[in-house]
């Protein structure tokens, strides 16, 4: 072997991020897969740009559900699709280190082992770094600071919100709340507002373009959607107070669950974290102002990540390219599942 292949993966519900070391550069793709019966038509971003668009005997479908892997063969073949674009090689004999949620079961970790040697894949050697602590060393956090920190990573299905206390996870809570829920949310809110359906996709640009929270400025926006009685297309101006409001109903709920959760912690930690500041990332967090208004929800103040969506993967990229922080890093066997 001329050289050696080494990939930092992150399996998420809404994109796959992968790291290559070999190419010192992260491609990310959309985790979605099209299929007409068993045929499959469509991988990644091509499958995403059919998502809600296709016919009804073609299924778009993502792998991960709420951050667990739902489909094996079909997360691996995605996995392996997006390595072939990377390096153009068959996928045998790699390094791979995975981000993975914590408390999982023997189950759940051989999926993970699976996944990377399975029917396409084979022969890799298994990292498995649990998600919170990756998140943590990207944004540069002490993890053996024995004060205690909060990580939270508000993501496309789930938000984990984690705190670490000498180079441990102490406790942990995953809420099944993320971007897509206020996708939804915000689709129910325009259906109610207006007797219009739109998709989620619509509902997403929708947040992206007039989500503001914390901003009273408003915005209207010209969409295209399902008339609710006549079942006919209908286009209709949508105000930047109705998609807040269909934001603010998801993330309230997700705010509420990360006040019960600093108010059982110790009260030696909950000060520090006080002090310090939560530590928030993932894809949902590009919301502006969203810091802001999980800070006057909860009383406490936060630090925003810049890397976002690609903040786990980062860590891992960081544990390949420096052997002291391949300490957090636990080597997979399928004799030890």
């Amino acid at each position: 072997m001329l050289f050696e292949k080494t990939y930092g993966i992150d399996l998420g519900s809404s994109s796959v991020k992968v790291y290559s070391f070999f190419r010192n550069k992260t491609y990310i793709e959309k985790n979605m897969i099209a299929s007409k019966g068993h045929t499959i038509i469509a991988m990644g971003n091509e499958a995403y740009d059919m998502f809600e668009k296709s016919p009804t005997d073609i299924t778009v479908t993502s792998p991960m559900t709420f951050g667990m892997i739902a489909n094996l063969e079909l997360q691996e073949i995605v996995l392996y699709s997006m390595i072939r674009k990377i390096d153009h090689i068959l996928g045998f004999g790699a390094t791979m280190y995975f981000t993975v949620p914590l408390d999982m079961t023997a189950v759940e970790k051989r999926a993970y082992f699976h996944v990377a040697n399975g029917h396409w894949l084979k022969k890799n050697r298994v990292f498995m770094v649990e998600a919170p602590i990756a998140d943590a060393i990207a944004m540069g956090v002490n993890l053996k600071d024995p004060e205690g920190n909060m990580i939270v990573n508000i993501g496309a299905q789930s938000t984990e919100v984690s705190i670490i206390t000498g180079g441990k996870i102490i406790i942990s809570r995953k809420i099944p709340l993320g971007g897509r829920q206020m996708n939804e949310s915000v689709c129910s809110e325009i259906r109610k507002r207006y007797n219009l359906q739109i998709g989620t996709r619509t509902a997403k640009r929708l947040k992206m373009v007039m989500g503001r929270l914390s901003d009273p400025k408003k915005e209207v926006r010209k969409v295209v959607g399902i008339d609710c009685i006549s079942g006919l297309p209908r286009e209709e101006i949508i105000s930047s107070y109705v998609v807040n409001d269909g934001i603010m109903n998801c993330l309230n709920e997700i705010a509420a669950e990360m006040k019960t959760f600093l108010e059982r912690i110790p009260p030696q930690i909950s000060y520090h974290i006080a002090k310090q500041g939560i530590y928030i990332t993932g894809g949902s967090t590009r919301l502006p102002y969203i810091d802001k208004y999980l800070a006057s929800y909860t009383g406490f103040t936060f630090n925003l990540s810049d890397f976002y969506e690609t903040s786990a993967v980062t860590g891992l990229e960081k544990i390949i390219r420096n052997k002291e922080l391949r300490e957090w890093a636990v080597p997979v066997t399928q004799r030890k599942l």
